[in-house]
């Protein structure tokens, strides 16, 4: 049973009435929620003090430091959800990818997968490899309450793109290279990612996750075209395996404005919009029957609070029509944001949007 499903002739689980879970169901809520990508981490000092000393992927293993991470928000904020603090190259590592998280550079891989040899790198995902998952889930579902936990992952096109380059990348060359150069290779690439993936938010939901949210950070750099017909298959299964649990499927990319119908297409229930397309155009190019969740521009929190009002008021008005609005940044909180500025703007919607 997830944390959000409320069958007929049972009583509704803690989480399913809120105001989160409300709007990614597209139903009539209290006040427009509020949650931050990466609002667990590098912008809190109390962050910086728990994870003090501790590698980023180690810091990701260990259930009472994970769930503190992730509540620190909760408490500070007054957020309407709490996101699962760990990172999208998890799984890759829990099956045994040679990978680090260099501080500065981010995901480095010691062996980059460029041929059909390669993809022997990457066998199945199972729940005994992330019993620190499950572990964490349930201190953290003990602890929530009634406030929503969201689980994520990398979706397989990101993840493809940090093992097939070796690392980050700013234009993609050998990723897209093997993309239009070996098709059938890639699909297998990204098939098997997505089993991985599918694994790895399973687990999180039969842990207690409320929702889950995919993350393809980087797919912004295809085309439309390229996305129907090198990703679209791969996504849509992660999304598929996951269907049945009944959690709201969220799907979030970084400049995708000429993707975002396609994102939804992929089977996501709420589409997350960055800060380059108003929430009503976005809406258009969805279509109808998703919800949308989105979109301050993260740098506007560096403004005074009157311009920080402001820009949230026009997010606000974008998003009047909307069946289904989360209100989020374009993208995550950057690592010098000031934490006062997020309680704030928290207050704010919450107080603009009160119904």
């Amino acid at each position: 049973m997830s944390a959000n499903q409320s069958p007929a002739g049972q009583q509704p689980t803690a989480t399913y009435d809120s105001a989160f879970l409300k709007a990614c169901r597209r139903e009539p809520v209290p006040h427009t929620p509020v949650w931050f990508m990466r609002q667990a981490g590098r912008s809190l000092p109390e962050y910086l003090k728990a994870r003090e000393g501790i590698p980023m992927l180690e810091s990701c293993t260990r259930p009472e430091l994970v769930a503190e991470i992730t509540l620190q928000p909760v408490r500070r904020h007054g957020v309407d959800a709490a996101i699962y603090f760990s990172d999208i190259v998890v799984p890759l590592k829990a099956i045994g990818i040679d990978l680090d998280i260099k501080p500065g550079v981010g995901p480095v891989v010691a062996n980059p997968i460029r041929t059909r040899a390669d993809l022997a790198q990457l066998r199945d995902l199972t729940p005994e490899d992330v019993t620190y998952v499950t572990e964490a889930f349930g201190l953290l579902t003990r602890e929530l309450g009634a406030t929503p936990l969201i689980g994520f992952a990398g979706a397989p096109f990101t993840l493809a793109s940090y093992l097939v380059e070796g690392g980050p990348s700013r234009n993609h060359e050998h990723t897209k290279a093997l993309m239009y150069g070996d098709p059938q290779l890639w699909a297998d690439l990204l098939d098997r990612l997505a089993d991985i993936t599918a694994a790895f938010l399973e687990v999180q939901i039969e842990a207690g996750a409320s929702a889950v949210q995919l993350f393809d950070s980087w797919v912004g750099a295809l085309s439309p075209a390229d996305y129907r017909r090198s990703v679209l298959p791969a996504s849509r299964k992660v999304f598929e395996a996951v269907a049945g649990y009944g959690v709201p499927r969220v799907h979030f990319g970084v400049g995708t404005g000429e993707l975002l119908g396609l994102l939804g297409e992929a089977g996501a229930d709420v589409v997350g919009v960055d800060w380059r397309v108003p929430l009503d155009e976005a809406a258009r190019r969805v279509g109808p029957g998703k919800a949308l969740q989105g979109n301050l521009d993260p740098a506007v929190l560096f403004a005074g609070r009157e311009a920080v009002e402001a820009k949230t008021r026009e997010v606000l008005d974008a998003a009047a029509g909307l069946e289904g609005h989360v209100f989020n940044l374009g993208h995550g909180v950057l690592p010098t944001t000031d934490p006062d500025a997020l309680t704030r703007l928290v207050e704010y919607v919450h107080t603009q949007t009160e119904r």
